[in-house]
């Protein structure tokens, strides 16, 4: 049960929140200070942490990579556009924009 809180209480966490807390737990353990069952209990909190920043993490990825393919289609419609002004619909130089003659 307390297991099953802590992980409801990771998920509330933003990155920052979730690295700082992990930063904690590997002093406490790094300083030997605690007893085995406690140090394995913060091992098993850090790896829900570390867990909970790949989660965020992901799907920050995921959201940049829909931002880019979206910026993309938008380049090349403007590209599209151009490209459109400078030949006429029928493929041919608009001769007005070119000014050739």
């Amino acid at each position: 049960m307390a297991e099953k809180k802590r992980k409801e209480d990771v998920k509330k966490l933003n990155f920052e929140e979730s690295i700082k807390q992990l930063k904690e737990i590997v002093e406490r353990i790094e300083q030997g200070q605690i007893p085995l069952q406690d140090s394995l209990e913060q091992y098993e909190e850090g790896m829900a942490l570390i867990n909970h920043c790949r989660g965020i993490l992901q799907k920050a990825e995921k959201r940049i990579e829909k931002i880019t393919a979206q910026d993309g289609e938008k380049e090349a419609d403007a590209e599209e556009e151009k490209t459109d002004k400078r030949v006429g619909k029928s493929g041919a130089p608009d001769t007005e924009d070119e000014g050739l003659f």
